[in-house]
């Protein structure tokens, strides 16, 4: 397995998120300053611009199906909306004075497409022309994490003190996880089974909604902060230290089984499993990144090294280019082959 460098970009400031469009065409890279660059996935070469947001962007996240329409969130309290195609703004939805610091594409009554956006304490859902459809009755503390089912039809939304799941047609609370500390990460699995929470205290917590169980996975370095399941929805990989931790959620989950143990010389700050196969790729702060084959006990396939640490990773959607954002602005892609 090799990872060899396709192409390097360079942004005005820390890159804070990075997501492929769905044909995988473009890259988003939202640097912290507040723009957003398009880049082209065959040379890197810079598509469009996007102004983004004056006071800093936080996060990108392409409609799913639709190519060219990019929603983005900022400090300035809005989300808006762009044309990847064209390089335009073509409309802003203003939620207040908070930063937007997450969002979630989903889908409301009739399969309509929603955007989700936290903004301080609310949660909010917007149409991808910026008209609003629904405020959510605010959170006890502000909203740190979301997660849009897999399979449509719902969102979690995390705060201090746990994790509250909302239906995305009638806008009601399915139901409500306490969790009794801070949380830094959601994520569910590909088939929907589990939502998993990386905690400030510092442990794992999964909750199988269906099922009405919780398991609770502890004794991490640090601050559990970056989750990523694998497409078969059996290995869950986990920061948390200097190892990045990979257990096996099969059958009735991981709890009393030893994870795999993925060691690191420096702190894992980026895990990212592959969309449709089974590479796991995690980022080191002291700028590794590396390639990983838990799933069948060969792990170490790939090493490179990065000029500073990882801030993401992501897959281009055939998971032939693996996208590395770092804290110096760069943004790396390379490509792997067997």
């Amino acid at each position: 397995m090799d990872l060899t460098k396709h192409w390097a970009a360079t942004l005005d400031d820390y890159a804070i998120d990075l997501a492929w469009s769905s044909d995988g065409a473009l890259l988003a890279a939202a640097s912290a300053a507040g723009p957003v660059a398009l880049l082209a996935a065959a040379d890197g070469a810079r598509a469009h611009l996007l102004p983004g947001h004056p006071d800093g962007a936080n996060c990108v996240a392409w409609q799913p199906g639709v190519a060219r329409a990019l929603a983005s969130g900022g400090q300035d309290g809005a989300v808006r909306f762009w044309d990847a195609a064209a390089g335009q703004h073509t409309a802003t939805a203003a939620l207040g004075d908070a930063w937007v610091e997450h969002i979630a594409w989903a889908t409301g009554s009739g399969g309509a497409p929603l955007l989700l956006a936290a903004s301080g304490r609310e949660l909010h859902a917007v149409r991808p022309d910026g008209s609003p459809v629904h405020a959510f009755k605010p959170a006890p503390r502000t909203l740190c994490a979301l997660g849009a089912h897999p399979l449509g039809g719902a969102v979690a939304a995390a705060h201090f003190g746990g994790v509250t799941l909302w239906d995305t047609d009638d806008f009601l609370v399915q139901k409500e996880f306490p969790y009794a500390n801070g949380i830094h990460a959601l994520v569910w699995s590909p088939d929907g089974r589990w939502l998993v929470s990386g905690n400030q205290d510092p442990s794992v917590h999964l909750w199988l909604p269906e099922e009405d169980q919780e398991l609770h996975m502890s004794g991490y370095e640090g601050k559990v902060k970056f989750l990523s399941f694998d497409h078969t929805s059996r290995w869950l990989a986990t920061s948390g230290g200097r190892d990045a931790c990979v257990w096996d959620c099969s059958g009735a989950g991981p709890e009393g089984r030893e994870p795999a143990m993925l060691p690191h010389e420096a702190p894992v700050c980026a895990v990212r499993f592959q969309n449709a196969h089974g590479l796991l790729a995690t980022g080191a702060a002291d700028g590794t990144v590396q390639l990983w084959s838990p799933e069948r006990r060969q792990p170490l396939r790939a090493t490179v090294r990065m000029p500073s640490p990882a801030t993401r990773l992501a897959w281009s959607p055939d998971d032939r280019l693996l996208a590395i954002g770092t804290e110096r602005g760069a943004v790396y892609v390379l490509r792997c082959s067997a």
